[in-house]
């Protein structure tokens, strides 16, 4: 499961990175470069910005990043902490209620196998027989 939400991070992430470069990079790369977007007002955000914003900007580059930590995670046998998912999930909500139509759904489907990955650890650990304690050894009294 852990896996699997890696490589969807992963592609959710670098799709929209890359995706965003294809659209937009031939157009503004040499307003990015030049430093054109330095001092521009955010509030009337010029294609140039809003080409930045939909590449380098986005949430792309870091899923990226969260997307191999996951698989890193699970080649070390170990289990993401639930508040990636769970930040993860928040953020595809937001998104697909604030932009719409989206990818958004994988990234819930990524954030539910890391929470279910995490309760069957959690479940496991909790169910794994504790070691019996060896008695301590008897302590000779001074006579």
């Amino acid at each position: 499961m852990v896996k699997w939400a890696g490589w969807l991070i992963l592609l959710i992430g670098l799709g929209h990175t890359i995706g965003g470069l294809v659209l937009t990079a031939p157009d503004h790369a040499d307003a990015w470069f030049s430093r054109g977007l330095w001092g521009e007002d955010l509030a009337a955000m010029s294609p140039a910005h809003g080409a930045y914003w939909l590449a380098f900007g986005s949430f792309g580059p870091p899923q990226v990043v969260i997307g191999l930590m996951v698989l890193w995670l699970d080649r070390r046998g170990m289990i993401p902490p639930p508040f990636i998912a769970w930040i993860l999930a928040i953020n595809a909500v937001l998104c697909g209620v604030i932009f719409g139509p989206a990818p958004w759904p994988v990234d819930l489907i990524s954030a539910g196998l890391l929470l279910t990955a995490a309760r069957r650890s959690a479940r496991s650990r909790r169910l794994q027989p504790t070691a019996a304690k060896a008695p301590a050894a008897p302590v000779a009294a001074d006579e």
